[in-house]
């Protein structure tokens, strides 16, 4: 029976041991009331998990944190704008976008996959990398093709010189329609019910998909490239298509996300989408290797809790919510680091005790 070590318990756990220690502090002073902060945690929980969830597949393949996440966000950012030109609403809209998004998020997956293939080891940061380049393509695409050379028959979209998707689309038609399709409320908080079963089909495709003979692969591809190609397991191609998977479900979450929010952003909406779905993970206490769905919600509900209390927090201890804006962004990025620090560092000590074994 292995012993019990708590100081590589609180190591592996800092970011989340932090988080926790900020909310349990930070709650009292930001005044709100308890029902106000589940509501709103919940509607958090509805909002982010399938975005958060999608991200399961690339680590366990090995691939670390899907920073090209945001391709599949964009992907599914266009077929929310084609819904909304054709005029569809409603969860026949959000369908239509789903439809439209799967072919691009399809092609934008395999050739972010492709090129982390030729990226081996580094797959984190070149995939942040092509979500910028990426991201320059998507604004050519929406700032420029769009009414110029493909055709958008709705005026209310398009810029007023001619061409060019407008900076805000309005989703009022598809606003909440998932959220809203069963409606129950709890003491006056509104309980997404659709919206959860959706997550709750999501988070038992994945324990499913664990078990299939292609989870099972990317399982071994993750562990050992060497060993799992001696198997006869195919790893480039394992690699793509979890890179696959995760961009397409990324972009059924975003089209979920925007759902709720009830606004497209065109040039932002996707922008930072990765960092914070990311840094929610790790919060919860996922690694770069190892991450799970308890570590999903455990995050979700940390970094939001954090987001929705940190602007009122700011006012009261000095006076400027606008500290709070700026503190959880900091955190965000912060909180990345410190959980690859602490990968590497878990990462060399690994290697060194192999290598004393040996000796």
């Amino acid at each position: 029976m292995k012993k019990f070590d708590l100081k590589e318990l609180l190591v592996n756990n800092v970011v989340t041991i932090i988080f926790v220690v900020i909310c349990a502090v930070s709650i009292p002073i930001s005044g709100y009331s308890p029902s106000y902060l589940i509501s709103e945690v919940i509607t958090r929980i509805s909002r982010n998990s399938f975005l958060v969830l999608s991200l399961l597949i690339p680590v366990m393949a090995g691939m670390g944190m899907n920073f090209g996440m945001t391709l599949g966000a964009m992907a599914g950012q266009i077929g929310l704008i084609y819904a909304c030109d054709w005029n569809v609403v409603g969860i026949p809209g959000m369908v239509l976008a789903a439809i439209i998004s799967t072919p691009i998020s399809i092609i934008l997956g395999y050739l972010c996959g492709e090129i982390l293939n030729r990226a081996r080891g580094r797959e984190m940061v070149t995939s942040y990398i092509i979500g910028f380049f990426m991201n320059g393509v998507y604004q050519f695409f929406v700032l420029y093709l769009m009414g110029s050379i493909i055709p958008i028959a709705s005026q209310s979209l398009i810029l007023p010189r001619g061409y060019g998707v407008r900076n805000t689309v309005n989703l009022i038609g598809m606003r909440k329609s998932l959220d809203t399709l069963i409606d129950l409320r709890i003491g006056g908080v509104q309980i997404p019910i659709a919206t959860f079963i959706v997550i709750a089909i999501f988070c038992v495709f994945f324990l499913w998909f664990k078990r299939t003979k292609l989870g099972q692969d990317m399982r071994a591809v993750g562990q050992n490239n060497e060993i799992a190609r001696d198997a006869g397991i195919k790893v480039e191609k394992t690699r793509i298509l979890s890179i696959v998977l995760s961009t397409v479900f990324a972009g059924y979450g975003m089209i979920i996300y925007l759902q709720n929010i009830g606004t497209l952003n065109t040039y932002n909406s996707h922008s930072q989408i990765g960092t914070f779905s990311i840094a929610a993970l790790l919060v919860g206490g996922a690694s770069v290797d190892k991450a799970n769905i308890r570590n999903v919600f455990l995050g979700i509900i940390l970094f939001h809790l954090m987001f929705v209390i940190a602007p009122l927090v700011g006012k009261n201890l000095i006076g400027q919510a606008q500290l709070g804006e700026y503190f959880r962004v900091f955190v965000s990025y912060a909180v990345i680091t410190l959980a690859l620090v602490l990968y590497e560092m878990r990462k060399r000590r690994a290697a060194k005790l192999a290598l004393m074994e040996e000796a």
